[in-house]
């Protein structure tokens, strides 16, 4: 498009250039017309050729252009003679007089030598470069809604400043069924627009327009410029306020207060401004006593209650409401409202207490009635019917008995030591809505029985008491617990008569009444008395009294307060054992065995020996466990002849006691006999144990009683023999304490917490045996002659103990 534009531009500047040199030929003023805004540069005409000059001289002749205008434009090529564009030419600048309709540049062309001048016109040519242009984006209007259809109104114009063809040619306005333009052309040729008003308007459809007016030049291509038309619809009062609803039914509850809400009434006016506005009043046809009960806003509508409204004083209110709007010829609508009161409940409850029962035993009989209550409502219908509970966790229940009256009852066993008192709260509600209700607490206070025995914590105790104890000791406390109050609750204790052995039990024990703690009267000794059983009586207050018995078992504890006895070797009180060995004595020999005894428990009497003193530590080991002192080499002759042992016996008691043997051993050079080598008779021990052997493998197959009594005669037999008058002295004899007939081989004891020890003396070795008695039993500590080999100890053997009575022992 612009290339086409540019041919015609230069189509049109040669038809003026061939112009102008026919009109040279006439007159003296060479004449050019160019179009505007030609680029930097472009050549207008080739003057030296249009003017008859010689190119050559042109420079020499100082060729010079004289323009008469503010600014150069154009110049002349010396060296070419063409006029050319130096600055480009905008005509509304260069002429900017609308009317002109043409547009000229003078200059004059002057050569020196010989001097010429000639006179140039150069005219420019309007070409389509300029918009047409509102002198105001945004036209506003206002139209009133009366206003009648082919009103007309006058719009600012718009401007272009080209010329001719390329000015303002037409308007155009955006599509509108309320408005239409229409062009009109003013005497200088400008083209302006009015707007017409097609048909009324409604502001309450549409309260504005929005319009696009758009000027056209006649250029080619042409060019547009547009202005927004904004038209504001002004209001008249043609509409009459409307109430949302032509009537009204409101439920309203009796007794609602004073200033509170009924219904806020809206009416609506298309109009605007004061035409809007709206008034609220109450018509003619509204009661006194409405308006007395009711109050209106004027201003918004609203209708609340005035004074106190009672359903049984009026149940229906009919208004009605006229709304008036502001405007000049004011127009009004109206409505009608209907209030219908509703019944409220309002009335609470109420309960009666018309007999009750406090306090009351807790042994009171289930279904008994504690109380007698009555119920009302001043209310009718739902709102007068009531409903009466009490809590469910309570051990009582409410009983219907005639209409409004109830009686309460006692439902669950009541216990005082549970519940000293109970809280009896009675609710009585009625059915409204919502529902209102009322209580009334009362208190049942329970009286105390004597229904509880008195309860140990323990059914068995048992009391540690240390032996030796101080007298009036207090072992323990027994306490009981009784739940009942007062003269019920309180306890006193006794200790239930038991003798033992002639000695009754209050002579050993003693028990506060009042508080339960046992004293011990006496000192015990654990090796005389080893536990005491009896039983605690808790007896209450109450008529009739309770009672309970509690088993005390008393175990008196050991002290080690026995020194171990040393009973073999035996020697007397503060002398020393004197034995003699043969120097030949092999290695291993056993040479003397130290036993002791404690009457104290096993914990205690447990014994270890010890070398206090020993002459030569090379040549005598002693067992700490069964006081074995046996040679741990032969003698040789640097050995002394004397030796001297001190061995001590030591329990196993914190702190442990202790007592101690001293032995003198003498060498002597020609051996001794053993005791079995000058026995005449075989040692009945011996006798019993080979005839026990034989007597099991070849009687096997005898009768079961047949065998005791074999074996009580062998028994009785063994036990009746005697060493042999030539015997020398057994080392291990246990001197008897009484003296008896009894032989010196044998200890009788009385105490009944010794151990028995047999000693016995096979041709494998020495056997010891370590058992309690029976109590009650006398223990026989026996020791035979040993044979002179190696011995050895086992733990497995039969043991020969004898355990008898008392008389027995005293016969024997």
């Amino acid at each position: 498009m612009e290339g086409r534009v540019k041919s015609q531009l230069w189509r049109y500047v040669t038809f003026l250039l061939l112009f102008s040199a026919i009109l040279d030929t006439a007159s003296a003023v060479t004449h050019y017309s160019i179009p505007e805004e030609m680029e930097e540069g472009s050549v207008v005409a080739n003057l030296a050729s249009d003017l008859g000059l010689d190119v050559k001289t042109l420079s020499s002749r100082q060729m010079r252009l004289d323009i008469r205008s503010s600014k150069k434009y154009l110049d002349v090529n010396k060296q070419t003679g063409e006029l050319f564009i130096l600055e480009k030419m905008d005509r509304e600048y260069l002429c900017s007089v609308k009317t002109a309709t043409t547009c000229f540049i003078k200059m004059e062309v002057i050569l020196e030598n010989p001097v010429r001048m000639f006179n140039i016109e150069i005219e420019i040519i309007d070409i389509n470069d300029n918009a047409p242009k509102f002198w105001r984006d945004t036209i506003r209007l206002d139209i009133s809604e009366s206003t009648a259809a082919g009103e007309r109104f006058s719009l600012s114009n718009a401007v272009d400043p080209d010329i001719g063809q390329n000015s303002i040619k037409t308007y155009y306005l955006s599509e509108s069924e309320y408005f239409d333009i229409e062009i009109q052309t003013g005497r200088d040729g400008s083209k302006f627009a009015d707007l017409i008003l097609k048909k009324p308007l409604d502001r309450e459809k549409q309260n504005s327009h929005n319009l696009i007016l758009t000027a056209v030049d006649g250029g080619v291509p042409a060019r547009s410029g547009t202005a927004s038309i904004i038209v504001r619809v002004l209001d008249t009062n043609d509409n009459a306020p409307q109430f949302d609803k032509d009537s009204y039914t409101i439920n309203l509850t009796e007794n609602a207060p004073t200033g509170s809400l009924v219904v806020k009434l809206n009416a609506t006016d298309r109009d605007e401004g004061s035409n809007s506005d709206i008034i609220y009043s109450y018509s003619l046809y509204t009661s006194e006593k409405t308006q007395q009960a009711f109050s209106l806003n004027p201003d918004s509508g609203e209708i609340r209650v005035k004074e106190m409204i009672n359903y049984e004083d009026f149940r229906i209110y009919d208004m009605e409401i006229i709304a008036t709007d502001k405007g000049a010829n004011s127009l009004s609508g109206k409505c009608k409202v209907k209030i219908l009161i509703t019944d409220m409940n309002d009335n609470h409850p109420e309960i009666s207490i018309k007999s009750f029962t406090s306090p009351v035993k807790e042994d009171i009989a289930v279904n008994s009635v504690i109380a007698v209550v009555s119920v009302s409502d001043k209310d009718s219908g739902e709102n007068g019917q009531v409903d009466i509970h009490i809590s469910d966790d309570l051990p009582f229940a409410l009983k219907e008995s005639s209409d409004n009256y109830y009686e309460l009852l006692v439902s669950e066993p009541l216990d005082h030591e549970k519940v000293p008192e109970y809280d009896i709260t009675i609710t009585v509600t009625d059915r409204g809505n919502p529902p209102l209700s009322d209580n009334e607490t009362i208190t049942l206070e329970l009286l105390d029985i004597n229904d509880n025995v008195p309860q140990f914590p323990q059914t068995f105790y048992t009391i540690p008491v240390m032996e030796n104890n101080a007298p009036g000791a207090l072992l323990s406390s027994l306490t009981a617990i009784d739940p009942d109050l007062h003269e019920n609750q309180y306890l006193v204790y006794f200790i239930i008569e038991k003798e033992i052995v002639n000695t009754s039990m209050s002579m050993l024990f003693s028990i506060n009444p009042e508080n339960g703690n046992l004293y011990a009267l006496k000192t015990f000794d654990y090796e005389i008395e080893k536990e005491f059983l009896f039983h605690i009586e808790a007896r209450d207050s109450g008529v009739p009294p309770l009672s309970s018995n509690v088993t005390v078992h008393i175990i008196i504890m050991d002290q080690n307060d026995n020194t171990p006895l040393i009973v073999s070797p035996w020697r007397a009180h503060g002398s020393v054992v004197e034995e003699k060995i043969p120097r030949s004595t092999d290695k291993g020999t056993l040479i003397a065995k130290v036993i002791a005894i404690d009457s104290d428990s096993v914990h205690n009497s447990r014994i270890t020996y010890q070398f206090l003193h020993n002459t030569d530590a090379t040549l005598f080991s002693l067992d700490q466990y069964n006081g074995e002192i046996r040679t741990m080499r032969m003698f040789s002759y640097r050995d002394s002849r004397h030796q001297q042992l001190v061995v001590i016996a030591k329990d196993n008691g914190e702190p442990a006691l202790s007592a101690t043997v001293t032995i003198k051993l003498s060498t002597v050079e020609t051996a001794l006999k053993t005791y079995a080598d000058m026995t005449e008779v075989p040692l009945g021990y011996d006798i019993f144990s080979d005839i026990n052997l034989y007597l099991v493998i070849g009687l096997g197959s005898v009768s079961f009683l047949l065998l005791i009594t074999i074996l009580v005669t062998i028994v009785l037999k063994c036990q009746k023999t005697k060493p042999s008058k030539a015997a020398p002295p057994c080392r291990n004899s246990v001197i008897s304490e009484r003296n008896s007939t009894i032989a010196d081989s044998t200890l009788v004891s009385n105490d009944a917490y010794w151990y028995s020890l047999f000693l016995a003396e096979t041709r494998k070795g020495k056997l010891v045996v370590r058992q309690p008695v029976p109590k009650g039993a006398r223990y026989v500590v026996s020791s035979l002659p040993r044979s002179t080999g190696l011995t050895e100890t086992s733990d497995s053997a039969a043991s020969t103990l004898q355990a008898s009575t008392t008389t027995s022992s005293s016969s024997t």
